[in-house]
């Protein structure tokens, strides 16, 4: 059997679990391979089949995700290693990334914060922008931690990304950390009882996905210690789910914090923007230099 057969076998076969069954089998089909997608495609095709593919085939069959199976996903350009100890980087996400190189594009950061680092996605694409910023990731997983470890080394990015093992939940835990220029994170903002795709809730980890029964558990715990955090003139940009940016902007406004609302390329509402309101103030109006064009939270 060859290549391009045994595609359209598994794809056949992968569209009863997957919404994209022809590239999960060319992704899987390249690994084995041991080749680009690209490469496959365009020199693979005739090629005999490899050993290997059809126990990844059954894996995805099971529900579990491709880019566990593989090992890797790319997110901003970056090609991260992921494992069920984090959550798989999506690109909606970059959302988070692209609000904070709009908004310091005058101002680059200096010091640069990601809570909840995981594979440490938002942190390693932050500092990829800005090469002469330097970050901190911090996550409760010890699994976690390893695998965002991993990536800064992989990257290069290794003295300028110290992965550290805390919780936002435990008293002092800020007191060590001083302030800083960019606050980066994508908190657990699922609720608890939500109906989720079997790759999600059956493989990617729990505590970094379900935070209460509305889903914002975890920001009424971290949105009251970003100031503490913040520079004077620093930004903080947050992950939110779809209709939760109101509950979560009302938390920033009790922090003394403005929100500006940020939407992925779907329009959907992916991201807030937190600052100090007296800096919020001294942007001006639309021309200045660091006005944000996104829509307030409310307006």
């Amino acid at each position: 059997m060859t290549v391009a057969l045994a595609l359209r076998e598994a794809a056949d076969a992968l569209a009863e679990v997957s919404d994209t069954p022809r590239l999960d089998a060319e992704l899987l089909m390249a690994h084995v391979l041991g080749v680009s997608r690209p490469e496959m495609l365009l020199y693979a095709m005739r090629d005999p089949v490899p050993a290997g593919i059809a126990s990844l085939v059954v894996r995805r069959l099971r529900h579990e995700p491709v880019a566990y199976i593989l090992g890797v996903q790319e997110f901003y350009g970056l090609d991260l290693i992921v494992t069920p100890d984090v959550l798989i980087p999506r690109g909606d996400s970059e959302t988070l990334v692209e609000a904070a190189r709009a908004d310091l594009a005058e101002r680059p950061p200096e010091r640069i914060l990601d809570l909840g680092t995981g594979s440490g996605a938002l942190l390693l694409a932050a500092l990829s922008l800005w090469p002469a910023a330097r970050g901190v990731g911090i996550d409760r997983s010890l699994g976690a931690m390893a695998v965002a470890a991993a990536n800064a080394g992989r990257l290069g990015m290794a003295t300028r990304a110290r992965i550290l093992h805390d919780d936002w939940n435990r008293p002092g835990w800020i007191e060590a950390l001083g302030r800083f220029d960019l606050i980066l994170a994508n908190p657990p903002y699922v609720e608890d009882v939500a109906a989720l795709a079997p790759q999600v809730r059956g493989y990617e980890p729990a505590g970094a996905l379900f935070s209460g029964i509305d889903g914002l558990d975890a920001y009424r715990v971290l949105i009251p210690q970003l100031p503490s955090l913040l520079a004077p003139d620093a930004l903080a940009v947050v992950e939110i789910g779809a209709t939760q940016a109101d509950a979560v902007g009302a938390l920033g406004g009790a922090a003394g914090l403005s929100a500006t609302l940020h939407r992925d390329l779907a329009h959907r509402p992916r991201a807030l923007a937190l600052r100090n309101k007296a800096f919020k103030k001294a942007l001006g109006k639309p021309g200045d230099p660091h006005y944000l064009e996104a829509k307030p939270v409310g307006g």
